[in-house]
């Protein structure tokens, strides 16, 4: 009853013409939302209703690592976070074919402004975990079990993107192998 009430009030204010500032919304409505730190979170491909909360909620930068041209993505999606005052990359990464390349140019792209508030997403969020799980290794210094705990709480990858996945980590010098990782696909 009191949030019904609170709608009357919005829009008997609106009614009158008079502005009603909105209540910053939770991202967390996304698809597979998973916020990292106060300033790295990954996601599925959000509404432009959903990117509006993310610029309500002080997100600087949205990289997209799927194809525009999928079924799912969002029309427009470049010119609607840009008119939000954010910062846009567009980065393909091919599902079938990942390559360790998309990934160093998506790390290069977080390298170059680290403390920019930033949301990295793709479709459902599996391409966008994975690379995720990886900056967060070699880059934040973040433990092996503890990133592998937060991509597992999306998905675990299949053969193709555990085979990109210890490829980076291994050319990095860091082992994929850990106490509870397990890297079996389901």
């Amino acid at each position: 009853m009191r949030r019904l009430g609170r709608l009357v009030c919005i829009f008997a204010f609106a009614g009158l013409g008079i502005a009603v500032p909105a209540m910053a919304q939770s991202p967390d409505s996304i698809t597979n939302y998973s916020e990292y730190s106060k300033i790295f979170s990954s996601s599925g491909q959000p509404t432009e209703a959903q990117l509006g909360t993310l610029q309500e909620n002080h997100v600087e930068r949205v990289i997209y690592l799927a194809y525009s041209d999928h079924e799912s993505s969002l029309v427009g999606e470049d010119r609607i976070v840009k008119n939000l005052g954010m910062d846009y990359v567009h980065l393909p990464v091919a599902w079938e074919a990942p390559g360790k390349n998309d990934f160093y140019m998506f790390a290069a792209i977080m390298e170059q402004a680290p403390e920019k508030k930033t949301l990295l997403h793709c479709q459902v969020n599996f391409r966008a975990s994975a690379f995720s799980f990886l900056y967060r290794v070699i880059y934040q210094d973040v433990s092996l079990e503890d990133a592998k705990e937060d991509m597992n709480s999306v998905w675990a990858p299949n053969e193709t993107w555990r085979k990109l996945i210890f490829e980076v980590l291994l050319e990095n010098d860091i082992s994929p192998h850990c106490d509870v990782c397990d890297w079996e696909v389901q």
